[in-house]
Formats: C-alpha cells, sequence, structure tokens
C-alpha cells in the first residue's frame, strides 16, 4: 500500500485546508499521515496515524531544529511515497528531517500557501528566508503557489528541482457559504441582538503583528469620530495580540463599536450579517477569509499585498489600499458606505469571481499534479 505524509504548521491547518484531499487519497488506497502542531478543534477522521509535533512560529528555535531530528527518525522508519507539505516553517524543518534521514520518498512537493516575503520586506529577512528554501532545495523535487507575486519569487530564486505550478488556492466549498436576502440578514442581526441600521465591517484572522488588527481599529476609531457612530467592527480569531487589542479598544472608548466574537467555526453567519470584509494584513498567500467573504456577496477592502491583489479587481469587487494607509482605507470604507449602487455592483462581482476558487475546480487539478509528478518520479 502506499503511502502519503501531509504536514503543517498545526493539525488545525490540516482539518480546515486539507481534509478533501486526504480523503481523495483514503478512499485511492493510500495509507495517510499527518505531522502537525495538535491544536485542532475535532477529531480528524480519514487519517491513519496523527504524529503531533509541536512546530515554533520561530525559524531559530531550537525545538524546531529537535523537531527535524524527530521528523527524520519518523521518515526513516515509514518510508513515504509522496510528502506534501505546508506551510513556510513546517515544510522548512521537515525538508531538513527528510535530509537528515538520507531516505528521500519518490515525490517532495512543497505546496507554497505564501512565502513570508516579499519586495518591501527587510534585505535581511529575504535573505534568510530564500537560503532556507536553497538549502532544502535539494529535496524538493515540486512547488505549487497560490499567487503572481510567489510563482515569480519561486522562478527567480529557482526554488524547486523539477517542477512548478500555479493553483487557485486549496479550494473552497461554496456551498458552505453562501449570500442571503436582506431580509434574512435583518432576521439574522436581531437573533444575534445587532441593529438592523448597523453598517458592519468584517476581519477574520489570527490576531497577530502581520494581520495588523490595531490598524482597522484606529480607523473605525476615525469613522466613529467623524460621525459615523453606526458602523460596527467585527473580530474573529484569537491570537497573542487578542487581550491586548481588547484592552487598546477600551481606551479609545469604541468598545460598543468593535466586537471581539473569538474563534469560532460558524465564520459563515458572521459573513452573512456583514457589508464589507476587510483586511489589512502585511502579507498573504491566497487568503481563505477573503474567498469566504466573496462567496456570501460581500466588496472586499484589503492592503495591496500579494495574495490581496490576485483576489480583488479595484473598482469591480472591491478596493485596494497601500499598506497602513489609513487615509485610503477611510476612503474606500466611505465610498462603499455612501452607495448602494456601489455595494450591489461589489457584491455580484465577488460572487462571479469566487466561481474560480470552488474546490470543485481545484481538487481534481490539484490532485492531478501531485499524481503526475509522483508518476514521473518513479
Amino acid at each position: 500500500m502506499k503511502k502519503i505524509l501531509f504536514v503543517a504548521s498545526t493539525l488545525s491547518h490540516i482539518e480546515n485546508f486539507h481534509m478533501p484531499y486526504i480523503k481523495y487519497f483514503k478512499e485511492h488506497g493510500y495509507n495517510v499521515h499527518v505531522i502537525g502542531k495538535a491544536n485542532n478543534k475535532s477529531e480528524l477522521k480519514c487519517i491513519d496515524k496523527i504524529i503531533p509535533v509541536p512546530f515554533q512560529k520561530n525559524m531559530f528555535s531550537i525545538k524546531n531544529f529537535s523537531n527535524a531530528i524527530k521528523i527524520s527518525k519518523i521518515i526513516k522508519s515509514e518510508n513515504y511515497d509522496i510528502i506534501s507539505l505546508h506551510t513556510t516553517l513546517a515544510a522548512f524543518f521537515t525538508r531538513l528531517g527528510i535530509m537528515l534521514s538520507f531516505n528521500k520518498p519518490n515525490l517532495v512537493i512543497n505546496t507554497v500557501h505564501g512565502y513570508l516575503f516579499d519586495n518591501n520586506s527587510s534585505f535581511i529577512k529575504k535573505i534568510i528566508m530564500v537560503m532556507a528554501e536553497k538549502i532544502t532545495k535539494c529535496v524538493t523535487d515540486t512547488i505549487i503557489v497560490m499567487n503572481r507575486d510567489d510563482y515569480k519569487i519561486a522562478q527567480k530564486h529557482k526554488l524547486y528541482r523539477n517542477n512548478i505550478y500555479s493553483i487557485d488556492g486549496m479550494g473552497i466549498n461554496l456551498s458552505s457559504y453562501s449570500p442571503i436576502s436582506y431580509e434574512d440578514k435583518i432576521a439574522l442581526r436581531k437573533k444575534h441582538h445587532f441593529s438592523i441600521n448597523d453598517f458592519f465591517l468584517i476581519y477574520v484572522a489570527e490576531f497577530s503583528k502581520r494581520k495588523n488588527q490595531k490598524f482597522i481599529i484606529n480607523t473605525v476609531d476615525k469613522l466613529v469620530k467623524d460621525g459615523y457612530t453606526n458602523i460596527k467592527l467585527l473580530l474573529l480569531g484569537d491570537g497573542i495580540l487578542l487581550d491586548e487589542l481588547k484592552t487598546y479598544t477600551k481606551e479609545l472608548g469604541i468598545n460598543n463599536n468593535v466586537f471581539f466574537i473569538g474563534y469560532t467555526k460558524d465564520t459563515c453567519t458572521y459573513y452573512q450579517m456583514a457589508d464589507i470584509c476587510v483586511s489589512s494584513s502585511r502579507i498573504e498567500g491566497l487568503p481563505f477569509n477573503i474567498m469566504e467573504a466573496m462567496c456570501v456577496g460581500l466588496p472586499i477592502v484589503a492592503s495591496n499585498v500579494k495574495g490581496h491583489k490576485d483576489l480583488v479587481i479595484p473598482n469591480e469587487n472591491g478596493f485596494l489600499f497601500e499598506y497602513d494607509n489609513d487615509s485610503e482605507f477611510y476612503t474606500y470604507i466611505k465610498t462603499i458606505y455612501d452607495s448602494k449602487e456601489i455595494q450591489y455592483k461589489m457584491s455580484n462581482k465577488s460572487l462571479d469571481l469566487v466561481e474560480n476558487y470552488s474546490i470543485n475546480n481545484i481538487l481534481p487539478k490539484t490532485i492531478n499534479i501531485i499524481l503526475n509528478e509522483y508518476k514521473s518520479h518513479i
């Protein structure tokens, strides 16, 4: 029986993005193993072996180098046919483990969910991240990327041995996120004790420096002070900066305009209540939160960074503002707020565009890439 290993930084990443792929390989006779930090909220099914590895969010963590040694022993003993890598640090330290094992599988395929650098990153950061990819290139047969900028980066630095492919994300289940009527939106807001007259911005993301929620909180503060008191911000997720930003919001005096929902699997309900999806992230791969919002038919206002640029067509399904430019962000929110016509046009365009990212389209293409690459390596 052929054996495949999926690796990601956390088991929740596996749970959220890779279960359709795992199910496919399981149904086609593969023995399926996964590696990741144990933080998922529910049982992972269709998996033969779950191997918890506590990856740290630090390239220089001693624990990560210890993880690489642990992984090398696993690879020696398991003799995988295919290793499918996801998320930057987990992919790097797993490839170190492959190198240390002297037992490379037939196919090692690295799916890049967003390189952690771009042209605006510091010189030192770029050098470190590119060198990490180059060091492990010797065991990286194939790369799959999700946005135009990462494709250029991988090509420029030749970060793979054989082939590079581009896909439109891991695929989103359109049936799990759907638009609702105005009447249903009103009913949903009443159910959750929100006013029908409120105008909601929504941001679903881990609370981190990279996701930059403080920027949006500051803009909401300015909008409220300028008289847009019915603008409300829904922040979904958890993370290391959550408590700090809760305190900051209270200090600004806008805790009646900013709602920290916390971690929830029911993000769809909150998208359906919202009016605009926002993102102030510094860098992305191909963000699921934007695609989920597009499924519901929301206009998007997002920072002009890689990943966002692949999903948002300015003036069609939303706007792109220069990173950390509060006046641009403020203006775009007001533009949509003031015009039902723009809201309607952008909503319909989001619904049209998101069809390209359906799991029904992406899954067979990505599976074919993996299987064809595997055949070429045996």
